[in-house]
């Protein structure tokens, strides 16, 4: 076993991001489907040292501290970017996405249930096939494993989540650019008036040079620092009294109210909102996180689950695909931003925020801006869903 550390990690993620940016220009197909930079580079990475395995049985660990603090350094961004307007006018989209997902959670988890039947598994494992991995991510299949594990006395459980979430992940970040590029170029979609100003997803040619200064990159690190300060404590009081959230969501929180706050109570200071110098903070912490995540990925421990699994996870991604065109897609409005959202919650509904931000903005640097996108899609992914989803879970389990 040979552990890399986090300096190494980090510098090699930038490196992979280089790979990824360079095959995309070259490769027609990775650049017409918005396949992110970093899974085109993180995913080689992940099959390299999955060979290395098979050759020379030497196996590769990242140390992954400083992607979980590029993660909450990207979610501070987008808090400084949400303005109050904005929020409020996101209030029915955020809604009826949070409507879609609730069902569609209930979907997954009955393909689950066919798929563990199916396969002579327990019925409780259809939650470690469905929303418990998939929706839920590694964090919230690792939590649950032991519980089925223990309910239905099935050894592996906790893996079978694990290697469930995984493949998820990868099947995420594959699928959410092609159903955006089939609703934009299929109903001639472009962004709306009230999209004008981006919050991630800049193309490279369209960040204005003359505006990143020196001063202003000092004054929004200063920023994003002081809101995860903040979003720590509130992390820390949040688990004193009960409530168990990712730390990701109380300094998204923080960000939205400094955002908010700042003109009102220091109306002198220049603020940092909407600045181009945060966009490209935003897409470099986004862009590093996913790459260290993808490349981290230790395929040979699923190997023995794969058959199973490939046949089941087909068939959530024929689901995903299915929901965001035929059901997402038509409620959120069949507009620009409701396609954007499609790749989004493709890139959730089987991976994690994450994918689905960096699904949104491999689209929005082809096409154009939706910021709405970027505000609600994370409040439902990252907030509400973990709330709906332990009940759905126990709802399953107790069936």
């Amino acid at each position: 076993l040979v552990t890399v550390p986090n300096f190494i990690t980090f510098t090699l993620a930038m490196v992979v991001y280089f790979v990824g940016y360079r095959l995309n220009r070259s490769v027609a197909f990775l650049r017409d489907f918005n396949i992110p930079e970093p899974v085109v580079g993180g995913l080689l990475v992940a099959v390299g040292a999955w060979l290395v395995f098979l050759l020379v049985d030497l196996q590769l660990s990242f140390e992954l501290d400083v992607r979980d603090q590029l993660l909450v350094i990207f979610f501070v961004t987008i808090g400084l970017n949400a303005k109050l307007a904005t929020l409020i006018q996101g209030g029915r989209p955020l809604a009826l996405l949070l409507g879609l997902t609730v069902g569609f959670m209930l979907l997954q988890n009955v393909v689950g249930l066919i798929g563990a039947v199916s396969f002579g598994l327990p019925a409780g494992a259809s939650v470690l096939l469905g929303s418990a991995s998939l929706i839920g991510g590694h964090g919230t299949a690792i939590a649950w494993g032991p519980e089925v594990a223990s309910r239905y006395a099935m050894e592996g459980a906790a893996e079978m989540g694990i290697a469930a979430a995984t493949f998820g992940l990868i099947i995420a970040a594959l699928i959410g650019g092609p159903i955006a590029r089939l609703l934009v170029e299929r109903d001639g979609l472009t962004p709306r008036d009230e999209d004008a100003d981006p919050i991630v997803g800049l193309s490279y040619e369209d960040v204005p040079q003359a505006s990143l200064d020196f001063i202003g990159l000092m004054r929004a690190l200063v920023t994003i620092n002081l809101a995860i300060i903040l979003g720590f404590g509130a992390h820390q009081g949040l688990q004193e009294a009960g409530i168990r959230l990712p730390l990701f969501v109380p300094c998204l929180l923080v960000g939205i109210v400094f955002a908010n706050a700042q003109p009102l109570i220091f109306p002198r200071l220049p603020v940092v909102s909407g600045t181009p110098v945060l966009a490209l903070i935003s897409e470099f912490s986004l862009a590093v996180f996913l790459s260290i995540s993808l490349m981290s990925m230790q395929l040979w421990s699923l190997v023995e689950l794969a058959g199973p699994l490939f046949v089941v996870l087909a068939l959530q991604a024929l689901l995903a695909i299915a929901f965001c065109v035929y059901a997402l897609y038509p409620v959120m409005g069949r507009s620009y931003r409701a396609a954007v959202l499609g790749a989004g919650f493709g890139g959730f509904a089987l991976g994690a925020t994450p994918t689905a931000i960096a699904n949104m903005t491999a689209v929005t640097k082809r096409y154009g801006p939706a910021p709405m996108a970027f505000i609600i899609l994370p409040l439902v992914s990252a907030f509400f869903v973990d709330l709906a989803n332990a009940f759905i879970i126990q709802l399953f389990l107790s069936l």
